[in-house]
């Protein structure tokens, strides 16, 4: 089991997730963090104050113009809009360490593959400073080495309109594993839990995953 966080960062986790809510037009900053399947990178920071609208998409490789399942050496990553007067840059790279398995270094959860690997993307040196200390502590948390890299930001593509806001979706599939046409946000929410991503995550870390049962 994970040792138990720090007060001052257990604050920084609830503040967080006071609420949701959008980042202010004016002074919006961004991050970019690649968490295994983005639809669920998505799905989590959305729902952090401060947060605006989530873009899923790829970056971090050299292909031209990657699309879904033709994404060549891109990694699936997510675009975060907030407005740093309510969330730090800091406090959102300690939620992202805590909503994945940092430690594994093949994908995440049921998907492998390059594609589905951890990485945060830095804008500057204050974003990596910022990126590089809340590795650091959540690597002394776990006791285990992380593998998760911190790169250069790079160009973002954003995927289809299909997958953005794909978690929240009434849309409905024309067809579903069970042979009937469900919203997105239903068959969204059985990928989820098949592919066994909360279960490692609160395994991980406890009762510090931001995100599992929220």
């Amino acid at each position: 089991m994970p040792s138990k966080t720090p007060f001052a960062l257990t604050a920084t986790l609830a503040l967080g997730l006071a609420a949701p809510g959008l980042a202010s037009a004016q002074g919006t900053e961004t991050a970019v963090f690649a968490g295994g399947c983005f639809w669920c990178v998505e799905a989590d920071f959305e729902k952090v104050q401060g947060v605006g609208d989530v873009v899923s998409g790829f970056t971090g490789g050299t292909t031209p113009n990657p699309e879904y399942r033709s994404s060549g050496d891109h990694i699936e990553a997510a675009r975060i809009p907030y407005d740093p007067g309510t969330v730090s840059y800091r406090q959102l790279a300690d939620l992202f360490f805590r909503s994945i398995d940092p430690t594994d270094a093949g994908g995440q959860f049921c998907d492998r593959g390059r594609e589905y690997t951890t990485a945060i993307f830095v804008q500057d040196p204050q974003q990596r400073q910022a990126a590089e200390a809340a590795k650091a502590a959540a690597e002394q948390e776990l006791g285990q080495k992380i593998v998760t890299p911190i790169r250069d930001a790079g160009e973002f593509y954003p995927v289809g309109d299909y997958h953005q806001d794909y978690y929240k979706s009434d849309d409905r599939l024309a067809v579903s594993s069970v042979g009937l046409a469900v919203p997105k946000k239903v068959a969204y929410e059985r990928y989820r839990e098949g592919c066994g991503r909360d279960q490692r995550v609160r395994e991980l870390w406890g009762d510090d995953a931001p995100f599992v049962g929220s």
